[in-house]
């Protein structure tokens, strides 16, 4: 069994965050562990309140798991503050882990900010150079850069500065255009498409958590990086489509729909 951990926020609802990350690895066959940076108060609706853990508290919970467990693949998510991004720096930098995916988590579904814009400069700095794969979303590539992403040019030339400023490969999520949600993958030589129809769903909560703890664990598991982005977008397609009926708002996917291929979803 491959070992993979999050480092992220908490999201009491379960849908997004550390409790997707989990369940993503999980259901993907992979024993999960976490480093918690953040305590969400959210729900499908909304984002309530969050504290950050503080910056010696993260670095001690890295500690902990890697001077004691073999980590086979690493997935980062929301980095509250310049603090947070410091120690996960610091810790990533001793222990020189060979995987990790980077979902840079800057605003939630519900569109409160969670992280700190004062630290956007921190994280591209000291995060993004660590990371084998950054997997923005249309409108987090265009803060990261100060640019705007219109069409599939934008999305290539937006994964390239990426790239540039030392991301190990980039993907670039197309779900905010429209038509065909086409997601754009820089691997570091070449550019490779992956294309799925639209789902009419509002089960949509916690899908970047969800997408970059399965590349994670599919890279984990000795596929090559274009492989595990092909296996992940296979495996939160159906999770998508078989999303559940909790909540009022954005609903959670269904991590474990494979497992439980029968069970009522959201109509």
């Amino acid at each position: 069994m491959k070992n993979c951990l999050t480092i992220a926020g908490s999201d009491c609802s379960g849908g997004a965050g550390i409790q997707a990350d989990l369940k993503t690895f999980s259901a993907l066959g992979c024993y999960g562990m976490s480093v918690i940076t953040s305590v969400v108060a959210e729900n499908t609706e909304r984002v309530i309140s969050s504290m950050a853990v503080s910056p010696s508290v993260i670095y001690d919970q890295l500690e902990a798991v890697f001077t004691d467990i073999r980590v086979d693949a690493v997935k980062i998510g929301m980095l509250p503050d310049a603090g947070a991004m410091n120690a996960v720096a610091a810790a990533l930098m001793k222990f020189s882990p060979e995987i990790v995916v980077c979902d840079p988590v800057i605003a939630a579904t519900a569109g409160a900010d969670l992280m700190q814009g004062s630290a956007m400069n921190t994280f591209m700095s000291t995060i993004v150079p660590l990371c084998t794969l950054l997997t923005p979303n249309i409108p987090e590539a265009e803060k990261l850069l100060g640019c705007t992403v219109a069409d599939s040019p934008d999305i290539k030339a937006a994964a390239l500065s990426l790239f540039a400023h030392g991301a190990g490969a980039v993907l670039i999520k197309g779900g905010h255009l429209h038509g065909d949600a086409t997601d754009v993958l820089f691997d570091g030589k070449q550019f490779h498409s992956y294309s799925h129809s639209r789902i009419n769903s509002s089960s949509t909560h916690g899908t970047g958590c969800t997408l970059s703890s399965a590349i994670a664990a599919f890279q984990a598991q000795g596929n090559s990086l274009p492989q595990a982005v092909g296996l992940a977008k296979d495996y939160i397609t159906g999770a998508i489509e078989h999303g559940l009926d909790i909540g009022k708002g954005h609903g959670p996917l269904d991590h474990f729909y494979r497992l439980f291929p029968d069970r009522p979803g959201k109509e």
